[in-house]
């Protein structure tokens, strides 16, 4: 059997009305002139003031609306993005999240507002995105309630089922080659410079054909329980991500 290229997959975070609008434009460009199909994170009640760098966009829901008729995947990303509490995630990447440790009764009803109000802006959020990557047994509990039963995180190479949820890995923070495996780029739309926004467009016109969607990954993967080699490389996975940051503290 001949080895499958490597798939790849575009997460784009951090989107609201009042999302930078000219480093989000120049992503919207990218999507429209290769036509890929990417995760849209979406903040349904956006309250982060961090995230508040342009005047809100009227025209914000309609193009979310248009993205997702053209192929574009809704992703529920937190209710308000407001990372107030101490609670410890499933992964340890952050010290302040929104959900984990939050009550439960608390998280599903978050979770069921933000669902309620993407409704009502004509989306239809078909999986979870975590602000900081924060959340807990009890969110992977209300995700299943409020019927959300995908989320973009972890660090295996395919999709595993977690918790009653299924697990699309995002691994990547930038376009990086890889040889084999399923791999999410993250990349956040308030923060994206040009250098980023040129580098994806390079990496899009040299691997723009093993780009796929969050329904090609659906249909083409069935999930399974993550095994020892799936933990291991997630162990690792992190341990280098929490020793790059160290680095990076200690350059300052």
């Amino acid at each position: 059997m001949i080895p499958q290229p490597a798939q790849y997959l575009i997460r784009i975070d951090d989107l609201c009305p009042t999302v930078a609008r000219s480093r989000w434009e120049r992503l919207h460009e990218l999507i429209t002139e290769f036509g890929i199909r990417p995760i849209l994170a979406v903040i349904p009640d956006n309250q982060d003031s961090d995230l508040m760098n342009s005047e809100a966009d009227p025209r914000f829901w309609g193009q979310m609306r248009r993205l997702e008729a053209a192929g574009a995947t809704i992703a529920l990303h937190g209710y308000q993005h407001l990372c107030e509490s101490l609670g410890r995630s499933l992964l340890p990447l952050h010290r302040h999240t929104e959900f984990a440790g939050v009550e439960e009764s608390v998280q599903r009803e978050w979770i069921r507002k933000g669902i309620e109000i993407l409704h009502n802006q004509g989306l239809s959020p078909r999986l979870w995105v975590a602000p900081r990557h924060g959340f807990d047994l009890a969110t992977l509990r209300s995700l299943r309630a409020e019927r959300i039963l995908y989320l973009s995180d972890g660090f295996t190479r395919e999709p595993v089922l977690r918790g009653g949820v299924t697990w699309i890995p995002q691994q990547l923070w930038g376009p990086v080659h890889k040889s084999k495996g399923l791999w999410t780029i993250c990349i956040h739309s308030s923060s994206a410079s040009r250098g980023m926004v040129r580098k994806l467009g390079s990496f899009l016109r040299a691997y723009g054909k093993q780009f796929t969607s969050f329904e090609r990954v659906k249909a083409e993967y069935t999930p399974r329980s993550p095994g020892l080699a799936d933990m291991l490389y997630e162990v690792l996975a992190l341990g280098r991500m929490k020793a790059s940051r160290f680095a990076k503290k200690r350059l300052r």
